[in-house]
């Protein structure tokens, strides 16, 4: 049924190569800006390569989300919002597309351009663009967006305001940013802030915004109708002022669609089951192949369909908060990871089905290469020899066991690592030198079935060391709140990485906010050398020089042993209904979260 990507796999590394090889002379294409080179799409296109532009419009949805929020206003740090709000509601100058490392192409803005050294970028918004109550959006709103959000907005939006010497209207239509920093992607990521309405928040408190009041987007959907905590219904604005615009040509489809809250995953599979949901997304690939077989398979009503990709693993685990004074010691943290029996807790979770995540970009080409470290990556590496901690530069490879449930091997070596670092064991219980025991939780959603198994089967082992944890489990709410203060020692985590790394390395593990309220660098990184290799990987001008950066980076962070990997996600998997239906062509980033809903359609019998 699917398109066939393996001629995608084996031409990616060579056109992404095109792409970085490709020099700058002039300014940058006015329909679309690449992050190297041109973009693939040409001035003319007619939607994007993985939509349908013959998509029909109608029909209706119902996904299902775990836990529940109270805030539809995703672009502050107060509240628990619906992850989807900010992809259906609200749009930026410039689009995504997700079939090229990184390249987009105009939204709300008709061109684009920018000088060779990429000093500043300038937009010319398209002059049908406005927001759901039919007013146009205008430069004003983008100044106001850009300000408001760098200043008040969550965090992950704040540090390109400091990054920005001025931002003025140029002309009709037109908006000219200056940055006052070396760094080729930002042209790039100023065209993707979300663009909100200057004249709904006069007189009002944006960063504390009450559960009511709504932010007005420009985008193909409006709120219809919530209830706090249980649903959110959708419905496609009928005068959406984008749908015949190249870049949405195809997409945005159904005419409504309705987010349902659950407490946890299994009452959410169960309502799929019961016809209650449309559309579910499987991680457990041993679930996926022994408990979709209810009636409604068997029929035919639900489809099982399986969307391979070509992106990084990122990293899924257990990240440990090196802020706590146990978990500072690296020697500690490689003796968890030893404790930490993958394979027999694969086993029992996932039938073993699904490979182990061994670097932060496993499975792409920018992954760390095995053994140590050569060439320009050891040639990055080297000045910071006397800060990198064993097998940065040797070599990483993470514990394995022998897949038993005792795991003897790697508790022996667990307990000389711990050793080393100070602790011993007295009457059962193991202690630092002032007597301290080692105790800790982890902190996990109510929600999250499968870390609370992993949890019972890693503390059995922990209870061999002398260690004794427990699992945290709080509502959404609260876990959001928790992590976002860092009161934690050790929590889930998950980092989505992309073919073009860029500023985001900055949030994830730079120094300037490790210690940070809302950081999303959780396990508190603050390396010199990782700051230095995330600049190296901003300033490359060449592919090899990117490559080398980003490798080198990946080296720090495994040898660093902050998060306990678990398994990685190496193909999308969706159970729907037979009415939703999608495109035979894939994009190269596969299942992401703005793929679907956005270029599927519904289409009944």
């Amino acid at each position: 049924m699917l398109q066939d990507i393996a001629p995608r796999i084996r031409a990616l590394s060579a056109g992404i190569g095109l792409i970085f090889a490709a020099q700058l002379v002039d300014a940058e294409s006015a329909h679309g800006i690449a992050m190297y080179g041109a973009p693939e799409l040409p001035p003319d296109f007619v939607s994007l390569p993985y939509a349908n532009p013959d998509a029909p419009k109608g029909g209706r949805v119902v996904f299902g989300n775990t836990g529940g929020f109270d805030s539809l206003n995703p672009f502050v740090q107060k509240g628990t919002v619906p992850w989807q709000l900010r992809f259906w509601t609200h749009e930026s100058l410039m689009g995504r597309s997700f079939d090229e490392p990184f390249t987009l192409y105009g939204l709300l803005a008709e061109s684009v351009e920018t000088d060779p050294d990429r000093t500043w970028v300038e937009f010319t918004l398209r002059e049908e663009a406005r927001f759901s109550d039919g007013s146009p959006v205008t430069v004003e709103d983008v100044i106001w967006s850009y300000e408001t959000l760098g200043t008040e907005g969550h965090l992950r939006y704040r540090g390109l305001w400091d990054k920005i010497a001025s931002i003025e209207e140029t002309g009709p239509r037109k908006v000219r940013i200056t940055f006052n920093v070396e760094d080729r992607e930002l042209a790039l990521i100023t065209g993707m802030r979300p663009i909100l309405q200057k004249a709904q928040w006069e007189g009002k408190d944006f960063a504390a915004a009450q559960l009511q009041d709504i932010p007005i987007g420009s985008g193909a959907y409006v709120i219809d109708s919530y209830e706090a905590g249980r649903f959110v219904n959708f419905k496609r604005n009928p005068d959406y002022w984008g749908t015949d615009i190249p870049f949405r040509r195809g997409t945005m489809n159904y005419d409504e669609m309705r987010l349902e809250f659950f407490g946890d995953q299994t009452v959410l599979f169960e309502a799929f089951k019961a016809g209650q949901l449309s559309a579910v997304r499987e991680f457990n690939a041993d679930k996926w192949a022994n408990q979709y077989n209810f009636p409604a398979v068997q029929r035919g009503d639900v489809v099982k369909t399986e969307i391979p990709h070509l992106k990084p693993s990122g990293i899924t685990g257990f990240v440990m908060n090196t802020r706590k004074p146990h978990f500072a010691d690296w020697r500690v943290r490689e003796a968890l990871m030893h404790a930490f029996n993958f394979e027999f807790i694969n086993d029992t979770i996932t039938g073993g089905a699904q490979p182990r995540i061994t670097s932060y970009f496993s499975g792409s080409e920018l992954a760390l290469q095995p053994g140590p470290a050569e060439g320009p990556v050891r040639a990055l590496l080297e000045p910071h020899a006397d800060e990198l901690l064993p097998g940065a530069l040797e070599g990483y490879d993470l514990p394995q066991s022998d897949g038993s449930e005792r795991n003897r091997r790697n508790i022996r070596a667990a307990t000389a690592l711990l050793e080393e670092a100070g602790w011993t064991v007295k009457d059962g219980v193991l202690q630092d030198q002032n007597g301290t025991p080692m105790r800790f939780n982890i902190l996990i959603s109510q929600a999250d079935k499968e870390s609370e198994t992993a949890i019972e089967i890693f503390a059995r082992a922990l209870e061999r060391l002398g260690i004794v944890i427990a699992a945290e489990k709080v509502d959404d709410a609260q876990f959001t709140s928790r992590t976002n203060e860092l009161d934690f020692d050790m929590t889930y985590y998950r980092r989505a990485l992309s073919l073009s790394p860029g500023n985001e390395q900055k949030l994830y593990w730079g120094s300037e906010n490790a210690h940070t309220p809302g950081t999303r660098n959780l396990m508190g990184v603050s390396s010199p050398a990782v700051d230095a290799m995330i600049e190296h990987m901003l300033t490359a001008t060449s592919r090899e020089d990117f490559i080398a950066a980003t490798r080198a980076l990946d080296r720090l962070l495994i040898s660093g042993r902050y998060v306990i990997p678990f398994w990685n996600f190496d193909v999308g998997r969706i159970a729907h209904v037979k009415e939703m239906k999608f495109p035979q062509a894939l994009p190269i980033y596969g299942d992401g979260p703005q793929y679907m809903p956005d270029v599927w359609w519904y289409e009944a019998n």
